[in-house]
């Protein structure tokens, strides 16, 4: 049961109800017809980053679905919430990567971005048992860490969303759906 592919999506809702706005964000996402199953971060070796419409295509109503999730719910007007799923990828595809989750108040969705990308990395960089500093790992002109010399790369997902002004629940998720292939 080694994942094959990967996606990533995200999603926000707004309901009086915080489980009703977990579900719209859900549905914002794509993902609200399958029972996810959390579970931890790990970026599975020779698995393949695919857009979100292709890998919607691979899931049916009621199927249990591996997921990383990421979420953040409020009821205070005007709160700024966010979600984040980072990733970690070595060059080297026979070895495993990682996935992180944030979750944050008061961040734009580049700042938990970031966060969550050398969260990542740096969860990455301690199972190469190698020092990692994000400031000096950061290849700029690039754009990639460089972790003992081995290329990573990073991105991420993010949603952010500001608390209704009326009060109602709002929810953000990010999510890394992993898909299994037969």
């Amino acid at each position: 049961m080694v994942p094959k592919k990967l996606f990533f999506t995200k999603g926000v809702g707004k309901h009086k109800e915080r489980l009703t706005s977990f579900e719209l964000a859900l549905r914002d996402a794509g993902i609200a017809s399958q029972n996810l199953v959390r579970v931890s971060s790990i970026f599975p070796p020779h698995c393949k980053v695919i857009p979100r419409k292709e890998g919607l295509t691979y899931l049916n109503p009621g199927e249990v679905v591996f997921s990383v999730i990421a979420e953040n719910s409020t009821r205070e007007p005007h709160r700024l919430i966010v979600s984040s799923i980072g990733v970690a990828i070595p060059a080297d595809s026979n070895t495993y990567g990682y996935l992180s989750e944030h979750h944050g108040f008061g961040e734009t969705e580049e700042q938990a971005g970031e966060y969550a990308e050398e969260l990542a990395a740096e969860m990455l960089a301690t199972t190469l048992d190698v020092e990692f500093d994000p400031d000096t790992s950061w290849d700029e002109k690039k754009e990639i860490y460089r972790i003992s010399n081995k290329i990573v790369r990073t991105s991420n997902i993010t949603q952010s969303a500001v608390g209704d002004k009326r009060g109602l629940w709002t929810t953000t998720i990010a999510a890394a759906v992993l898909i299994l292939e037969e």
